[in-house]
């Protein structure tokens, strides 16, 4: 399981009349991160710094930062450091700067620009994806009962449901779950109902409702 960016957004500080201004996007590719800096860099231009960051890959396979003429390692690497601490994954952000005449120092820059970051992340909308199973299980309407306690008792996804002479079902199971899944449902039935996999997916939940990614 992982978190990532469902929908964008932007948070913004000020600091010492210094304006710090977040924009964050989610990204699938080192491409579409370096699409997104770059027309931040093109909308802000009159900014004096548009430092950035980005997290690629469940793992964090792919990590950049840029300080963008920020002192080294002020911006862009504190930046990046929010992002693994917060384990959000495919994730790019911008944080562009309006300096307000006052300096900050090497601390001050860190510790605005980490917050910028976290007010941006704060008003975006994550989801956390996690690798699972798509499967059907087509019961008799007698055990359809004992079906649904095992759905919900496991927090199985049930993303369909087709009542016609038979009940049959369509689920989402964590890949993790899966041989406990049909071991469960195959004993608790004896034998007349078995879920039967039809392809494996990545899937998450927003405001209560499945999606599935692939």
């Amino acid at each position: 399981m992982y978190k990532c960016i469902y929908e964008g957004g932007t948070g913004e500080i000020e600091e010492k009349k210094s304006r710090f201004i977040c924009h964050v996007q989610p990204v699938e590719t080192e491409e579409e991160a370096v699409n997104f800096i770059n027309a931040k860099k093109k909308e802000f231009w009159d900014a004096r710094h548009n430092c950035s960051a980005f997290v690629i890959g469940k793992n964090a396979e792919l990590t950049r930062c840029s300080d963008d003429g920020e002192p080294a390692g002020t911006a862009g690497r504190p930046m990046l450091e929010v992002l693994l601490n917060e384990e959000v994954r495919n994730v790019a952000v911008v944080v562009t700067r309006y300096f307000g005449g006052v300096l900050l120092g090497t601390g001050g820059l860190v510790r605005a620009y980490q917050a910028a970051v976290k007010a941006g992340l704060e008003n975006c909308r994550l989801i956390e994806k996690r690798e699972g199973i798509q499967a059907s299980l087509t019961a008799d309407y007698t055990i359809v009962g004992k079906l649904r306690y095992i759905f919900e008792k496991n927090r199985y996804t049930v993303l369909e449901a087709k009542y016609e002479d038979n009940v049959t079902f369509t689920l989402l199971i964590p890949t993790e779950d899966w041989s406990r899944a049909v071991k469960d449902i195959t004993e608790a039935t004896s034998g007349q109902a078995e879920p039967v996999k039809d392809r494996d997916c990545i899937y998450g939940t927003v405001d209560g409702e499945a999606i599935v990614f692939r």
